[in-house]
């Protein structure tokens, strides 16, 4: 014959159990929804991920013919996609040997004076499409300057300082330590890898860190 299990029993065996599930993380949590699309996971990064906005960062090389290709249409279609949920920003990570630095301190300079998109799209141009492949003297970069709206003078002075070189430096050794192999790669969220900068895979990547927001 079974014997009949007294309810108060019954009853501390159902919130052991509930217990042990919340514990464990197990079915009664909601189960973190997976990414979509190739990627890699930096373990050793910490994610910067903001509910509603996802992070893009764009390591590129101002030399590099895919970085100018990316640059010119590839965040073209994200940024047309997720509007102001993107925030996206470039650092300097020269890919292209026997080339001066200068690009990418006066990227940093314009971007510390609010124009860095702007002078960003001027040196992809110039480099590119007008073909200046060589020095960026001080009567080349005067014309460039003005003509993202900022004052010659002020912007040298600032070059001087060695403030726009110190940052390119951090940003060069931020790539060097998440082994960047290669240039345009996107970084999202602080610990998101992406080397496939396919415009599509990228959508489908950022829209799965969002829906994860939006299942929470």
């Amino acid at each position: 014959m079974v014997k009949s299990v007294p309810r108060a029993w019954t009853m501390i065996g159902m919130l052991l159990f509930l217990g042990t599930v919340l514990l464990s993380g197990g079915a009664v949590q909601a189960a973190a929804p997976e990414l979509k699309g190739k990627f890699e996971i930096l373990k050793e990064e910490k994610s910067t991920h903001q509910p509603g906005k996802v992070k893009l960062v764009e390591f590129a090389d101002f030399y590099c013919p895919h970085c100018h290709r990316f640059d010119g249409e590839g965040l073209a279609i994200l940024e047309k996609e997720f509007g102001n949920k993107l925030d996206v920003t470039m650092v300097g990570f020269p890919v292209i040997r026997g080339k001066l630095p200068t690009p990418f301190d006066m990227y940093e300079q314009a971007k510390m004076m609010g124009k860095g998109n702007e002078m960003k799209k001027v040196l992809f141009r110039t480099i590119h499409q007008d073909k200046v492949t060589g020095v960026l003297d001080r009567s080349l970069r005067e014309v460039l300057i003005k003509e993202v709206g900022l004052d010659p003078k002020a912007f040298e002075e600032g070059m001087a300082s060695g403030k726009p070189a110190k940052v390119f430096e951090e940003g060069r050794k931020w790539g060097e330590r998440i082994k960047l192999q290669q240039t345009p790669t996107v970084l999202l969220d602080g610990n998101i890898k992406v080397e496939n900068i396919d415009p599509e895979n990228l959508k489908l990547v950022i829209h799965s860190i969002l829906d994860g927001d939006a299942k929470k």
